[in-house]
């Protein structure tokens, strides 16, 4: 459902937008794209790019990761189209710095320690946020798919089967809490909640 009505009059002046796509590559590797623009609804004047019409991007940037299924950096491209200073984009170069770290728990005090404050551009270092878990998004359901396949196609053999790992979805956020429903029904051998029993209390 949408957000409830405002509750008084209301004039629009910014707009934000973030799109971010994951891709599965010919090489077996991943590609995630972020797209962020900003745009005021109003005219003003910039000192270094003149007038500024309505709708013309203030910020209009881009990034692309390649990782690979361990979510591990394998290349980064960066692009600034649009920006309020001819110098912005000279930080892109920077952005290579990512290649090599792993998008996991830490991920963006890793950022923002190779490209925090002077080091990198703002906007862009914001975008690897949901560039990061649309990484998650992408990957992680396929592989797992593709594990469970493989776990059937075993167990159909006659094969031994490994244990399955740990999901690290489990504990992230509220519906996956190891003691809740969901975790109960998706991976029953991670529950952590109450065991049923044959009698009640």
């Amino acid at each position: 459902m949408p957000l409830p009505p405002p509750d008084c009059d209301r004039q629009h002046l910014h707009t934000r937008k973030v799109t971010c796509t994951g891709y599965r590559r010919s090489d077996g590797m991943w590609d995630i794209e972020g797209h962020i623009t900003d745009e005021k609804t109003y005219p003003f004047d910039s000192t270094s790019r003149g007038h500024v019409a309505p709708g013309d991007f203030v910020h209009e940037m881009w990034v692309r990761l390649t990782v690979d299924n361990d979510f591990t950096v394998r290349a980064v491209a960066a692009v600034t189209d649009a920006s309020p200073f001819p110098l912005c984009p000279n930080i892109t170069p920077n952005f290579q710095r990512l290649v090599g770290l792993r998008i996991a728990s830490g991920w963006t005090a890793a950022v923002k320690e190779r490209l925090g404050g002077v080091e990198g551009c703002t906007h862009l270092v914001e975008l690897l946020g949901p560039v990061a878990t649309t990484a998650f998004q992408t990957i992680a359901p396929i592989l797992n798919k593709e594990a469970e396949e493989r776990r059937k196609a075993a167990a159909d053999r006659g094969d031994p089967v490994r244990p399955r790992r740990r999901p690290p979805l489990i504990d992230t956020c509220h519906a996956f809490s190891s003691d809740g429903p969901v975790v109960k029904q998706a991976w029953p051998e991670f529950y952590t909640g109450p065991r049923e029993t044959g009698a009640r209390d």
